[in-house]
C-alpha cells in the first residue's frame, strides 16, 4: 500500500518494531541505564510506571522517525534492506549520536548513558531502515 510515495504499512510496522526495540533494549539494560542516569529504582518508582501518554509519545516519535526515514530512503535511489540500513546508519552517526553527545556533555551526563541511549537509537534506526528497505517506500 503506497500513497504519495510512502508505504504506510511499512512505516507502521517499522514504528512498531522500533518501539519493541526500545522495550527490549531498556528491559535488558535497565539497571545499567538507571546507574548511568544516577537514579535508583526508588527514584523511578516515585515517578510511577510509564503512563499511556508517555508510551503514546514514544510511539508517535517512532512513527515520525519511520516516516521520515522512508521518505529519505525513497529519495536516495535503490530501496533494499541494505540501503535502508546504510541510510539509517548515516542518519544516526550524522544527527542522532552527535546531537545526543553534545546535549549529554553539556548536561554533565555520564558517557555510559550516551552509549546506552545512543546504542538504542542505532539499533532502532537499523531495524526501521531494514524494514522500510525490505517492504519498499
Amino acid at each position: 500500500m503506497a500513497f504519495a510515495g510512502i508505504n504506510y504499512v511499512a512505516v507502521i510496522l517499522a514504528a512498531i518494531a522500533a518501539f519493541a526495540v526500545g522495550g527490549i533494549w531498556y528491559g535488558v539494560l535497565g539497571k545499567r541505564w538507571m546507574a548511568a542516569l544516577g537514579k535508583s529504582e526508588e527514584d523511578l518508582k516515585r515517578r510511577g510506571p510509564p503512563t499511556p501518554v508517555r508510551m503514546g509519545i514514544a510511539f508517535v516519535a517512532d512513527l515520525v522517525m519511520a516516516y521520515m526515514l522512508a521518505g529519505l530512503i525513497g529519495h536516495l535511489g535503490q530501496v533494499t534492506p541494505a540501503s535502508g540500513m546504510i541510510s539509517a546508519f548515516f542518519i544516526w552517526i550524522g544527527f542522532v549520536i552527535t546531537t545526543q553527545t553534545v546535549n549529554y556533555t553539556f548536561q554533565g551526563r555520564r558517557w555510559s548513558l550516551t552509549l546506552i541511549d545512543g546504542g538504542h537509537w542505532l539499533v532502532a534506526l537499523l531495524v526501521v531502515g531494514a524494514i522500510i528497505g525490505a517492504m519498499g517506500v
